[in-house]
């Protein structure tokens, strides 16, 4: 499985096309459009979040409620595009004419090195495509692998579990409690004292013209052991999880399991003892881990947490540098929240589904999910009786 986007942030439309997904898998199309709902929520968004209700639309893949097996086309339309036409338009212009032209880059941004690497003089051709609404699709495409998922009884979750200098109490519960909790809360939280807390450390952000990050946390139970392998450096799932979630736009750092704190411990309290039982097999007495060794699952539940910094673009800019004067200038602003972190979270939350759909299907690959449901029985009558 596969896909790529398209689209830019005042454009008028965004697009994924999704290759290699099976046929028959029944796509619940208004469940996507939950997670892209989801993606928009969370105290500290911006204006953009009033003006975008993002619906997807497919074009492509999708007959009388199941895939086809052919590529699964989706798109959402930019509801701002009708104010942008003319600042957008495809046709070209006069040497000059450039409208909202952008030749100040902001710190933290794509802007400057984007405008090196390209050639581009006016900076928008950079911002319109590094800018984090691309992530709109990649959620949209979690959205559908995760249906894929479903049918094999993979459940994922996610929770913010730190945003600027407050941190959540953590609190062990089943996956749908969690997800029932932190669907309630404005910044994806279990504890409402620390939700009370990030509210005020929010507003304080935004009347100083400031920004927060903060610290996510995503849960998937239900994966078999052995997705992914210890063969090929790039074919070790947790690699490609972590490049996944720091391919996000401000996300700075990933561990599994305790993760950092494994640097504090000794061996003995840090690697999962091996047990085994008639009714459950061979498990982990604990899940330090995080779900992997050698690259692969084991089983246990894939836990992951993500680093994103402090949005970069501030209502109070930070010193920056025309492009064609070469003056020293403040940045140039453009419209942005305070605080994104409860919806990297979900972002976070659906291309982690993706990567592990992915794994998924090249463990038990097959062109609809009857070969897939028999691939899948196969290797867990192998796995049983080893």
């Amino acid at each position: 499985m596969r896909y790529l986007t398209a689209g830019e942030t005042h454009g008028p439309q965004l697009t994924a096309i999704i290759e290699g997904m099976p046929s028959n898998v029944e796509i619940d199309f208004e469940e996507v459009n939950h997670q892209l709902h989801r993606r928009q929520k969370g105290y500290g968004r911006g204006r953009r979040m009033q003006i975008e209700k993002d619906t997807v639309r497919v074009v492509g893949g999708v007959r009388h409620g199941k895939t086809t097996g052919a590529p699964v086309a989706l798109v959402v339309d930019n509801n701002d595009w009708k104010n942008w036409t003319s600042i957008m338009s495809i046709e070209s212009i006069e040497d000059g004419e450039a409208k909202r032209r952008v030749n100040r880059p902001r710190p933290g941004h794509a802007d400057l090195n984007g405008g090196l690497k390209y050639n581009q003089k006016d900076l928008r051709n950079i911002l319109e495509r590094s800018s984090a609404r691309e992530t709109t699709m990649r959620v949209a495409c979690g959205g559908v692998a995760r249906q894929l998922l479903e049918l094999f009884g993979i459940k994922l979750a996610c929770q913010v579990i730190r945003l600027g200098e407050v941190v959540v109490k953590r609190e062990e519960m089943p996956i749908d409690d969690l997800i029932r909790i932190t669907e309630e809360s404005p910044l994806r939280v279990t504890d409402k004292e620390a939700e009370a807390a990030m509210i005020t450390a929010i507003d304080a952000a935004k009347a100083d013209g400031d920004t927060l990050g903060g610290i996510v946390e995503v849960i998937v139970e239900g994966v078999p052991v052995g997705l992914g392998s210890h063969v090929q450096w790039d074919r070790k799932l947790d690699g490609r999880i972590a490049q996944a979630v720091v391919s996000i736009q401000a996300f700075k750092g990933v561990e599994f399991g305790i993760g950092f704190e494994a640097a504090e411990r000794r061996g003995s309290n840090v690697h999962d003892p091996i047990v085994y039982s008639e009714d459950g097999g061979f498990s982990r007495s604990s899940n330090r881990a995080g779900g992997f060794e050698g690259g692969m699952t084991t089983g246990e539940p894939i836990v992951v947490r993500g680093v994103m910094k402090p949005i970069s673009t501030l209502y109070k800019p930070l010193p920056s540098v025309d492009i064609d004067t070469k003056e020293p200038f403040t940045a140039q602003v453009e419209r942005s929240d305070t605080c994104a972190v409860p919806a990297a979270a979900v972002i976070m939350e659906n291309v982690i589904a993706w990567e592990v759909a992915q794994a998924f299907m090249e463990k038990f690959g097959g062109d609809s999910v009857e070969e897939i449901r028999n691939n899948l029985k196969q290797y867990q009558a192998q796995v049983e009786s080893y």
